[in-house]
């Protein structure tokens, strides 16, 4: 798909699903702060929901990212006010190596939503009662195609369609392909080098 130079445009997503109950997901259930000790973001996926998908003595608990039916999906399904809490990035780098390439849900935490768009990472929202048909749909059809139009705003699956919403700015940048602000930067060093330089303040004194 096109993009700004070297990014990507993000305006569609397909993969199996995979469905996370609850309301109210902090960052920190979403990546414990004792996994945030790490000079890159390499090898987080492993511990996304660690705490609540193992005990103290590391024995799994009954959780979709345990489960193998779950093990290929990459498009994870949510309830409201997901990703509240802290603004640790690390939330959505441990989702994101894991596996997941969009996320649906009924409320993203802003600040998350911004990190996940760093990403590249749609983050899609429906109502309460379309968001849990489709989260049962997930756990009844765990192989079913999931189909994310992040320029049309629509959800397909099965043989349904449902409208989705999408922040206007994130669509923009997703679909043009300019989310990935750091390439930007680097992909518009010589532009930024030669603005720089045309500037009074900057010129050096005599």
């Amino acid at each position: 798909m096109s993009g700004t130079e070297d990014i990507p445009s993000v305006d569609y997503v397909e993969g199996s699903g995979i469905p996370i109950r609850g309301n109210d997901i902090d960052t920190d259930q979403i990546i414990p702060a004792r996994f945030m000790k790490v000079v890159t973001f390499d090898g987080l996926g492993e511990f996304a929901f660690f705490d609540l998908r193992f005990d103290d003595e590391d024995n799994e608990k009954d959780h979709p990212f345990n489960e193998e039916r779950f093990g290929d999906a990459n498009v994870m399904v949510v309830n409201n006010n997901f990703g509240c809490g802290s603004s640790r990035e690390h939330a959505p780098q441990a989702l994101m190596r894991w596996g997941i390439d969009a996320i649906i849900g009924e409320g993203f935490a802003e600040i998350f939503a911004g990190n996940c768009l760093a990403l590249g990472i749609p983050t899609v929202t429906a109502d309460h009662e379309t968001i849990n048909a489709l989260q049962q749909w997930v756990d009844d059809n765990p192989d079913g195609e999931i189909e994310v139009d992040v320029r049309a705003e629509t959800v397909t699956y099965g043989n349904n369609e449902i409208s989705v919403s999408v922040d206007r700015a994130q669509r923009e940048a997703l679909v043009e392909g300019n989310w990935d602000t750091t390439a930007l930067m680097k992909a518009n060093r010589n532009a930024i080098e030669a603005t720089a330089g045309s500037l009074p303040y900057l010129e050096s004194a005599d």
